[in-house]
């Protein structure tokens, strides 16, 4: 299994926080590696302190599920398939703002990004996926 370099890993925190800049908002961003471990991290200066973990908990639910969380919130809505599996884990986080990172066709990895509205999160969470 290949596995997000550092060298990676930080061209998506940069394209990150510039998207991040370019909406105007502060954010957590945090980068693991394709065993779910934090590989790189960046907290923008008045980025809120309640997002740090949600940000680390985004990616992890999404390379533990291998698909964008914002998917797995809609099916983990009442009635859904995946109803209540933010409870597993020890806590994901279903709503968007993680997604997976893909290089050749393999999952090296995941970004989770936290604070602001969903819509932003999202937004540079896929600024910085782009970079791979």
């Amino acid at each position: 299994m290949n596995d997000i370099t550092l060298a990676q890993a930080h061209e998506i925190l940069q394209a990150a926080v510039g998207k991040a800049k370019e909406l105007g908002t502060a954010m957590n961003i945090a980068v693991i590696d394709s065993g779910a471990n934090l590989k790189a991290f960046y907290r923008m200066d008045n980025a809120w302190l309640g997002s740090i973990d949600i940000a680390i908990k985004k990616a992890k639910t999404a390379r533990f599920f291998d698909m964008p969380t914002g998917e797995i919130g809609k099916l983990s809505q009442p009635g859904g398939s995946l109803f209540n599996i933010e409870h597993s884990n020890g806590g994901l986080i279903t709503f968007p703002g993680g997604l997976p990172l893909v290089a050749n066709g393999e999952i090296i990895g995941a970004i989770g990004v936290s604070g602001s509205s969903v819509e932003n999160d999202h937004a540079v969470a896929e600024a910085g996926a782009s970079k791979i």
